[in-house]
């Protein structure tokens, strides 16, 4: 049996190389993201730096952080470690970072186009592995004044009722709304559920003064627009 190797411990580093410090010494953005990770854990494993740890962990999903923001805190603390409240901690750390992005957004934005409309609702189905079905909803110029969830699913489907859809948009005194669900297998093409929801909520809306400007399916980095494939 090899004789065991004893980790050369964080604390044991030059100060300027320790994660803490560095961040206080040369600010937040000089950090990489394992050594931002590093902080969150606080600490490693027998053979692992905490910053150690946190490369490994950064490798297994292709150094992406956007991959590991859908990780769930069972997978995490898989990692030798890792157990649940480092996960958990890792975990609410990505999410408060995906709120943040969401919250940028939040100024009056006017939608001109469904890739505007998609830029604007990316966030809240970000990393889902489930459907939802939410609704844009938009004042008389049509600058986002709200959205809003309307059903959530499994895997395969969601509920989109339109009386609560209406009431919703009613109640925001919207305009106009624009409706959007994910499809998280990653296939953008409208099902024959999608196609004749959409064609409901159209003369629905028409019959309410309160425009469908469109439907987008989105996926994790595309989307697919009734609109601008001429079905609305």
């Amino acid at each position: 049996m090899k004789p065991y190797r004893e980790k050369l411990g964080i604390k044991s580093w030059a100060e300027a190389d320790r994660p803490r410090e560095k961040l206080l010494l040369k600010g937040r953005r000089q950090l990489t993201d394992a050594e931002l990770i590093a902080i969150l854990i606080g600490s490693g494993n027998r053979g692992e730096t905490a910053v150690d740890l946190s490369r490994r962990m950064l490798g297994t999903y292709d150094n992406d952080l956007d991959k590991l923001g859908r990780v769930t805190v069972k997978e995490l603390s898989k990692f030798k470690g890792i157990g649940e409240a480092k996960a958990i901690t890792i975990v609410a750390a990505l999410e408060i970072g995906r709120r943040r992005k969401e919250i940028a957004k939040k100024e009056a934005v006017k939608i001109t186009s469904s890739t505007a409309a998609f830029e604007v609702l990316i966030p809240v189905f970000a990393d889902l592995d489930h459907e939802e079905f939410w609704i844009l909803m938009l004042n008389h110029a049509n600058c986002v004044i709200g959205k809003q969830s309307i059903s959530s699913g499994g895997l395969a489907g969601t509920v989109a009722d339109p009386k609560i859809i209406f009431k919703i948009a009613l109640e925001h005194n919207a305009s106009a709304v624009i409706l959007a669900h994910n499809h998280p297998s990653g296939n953008l093409t409208p099902s024959e559920e999608d196609i004749d929801i959409t064609k409901k909520l159209v003369l629905a809306g028409s019959l309410l003064d309160l425009q469908v400007l469109d439907h987008l399916i989105v996926t994790d980095k595309l989307y697919y627009s009734f609109g601008d494939e001429g079905l609305i």
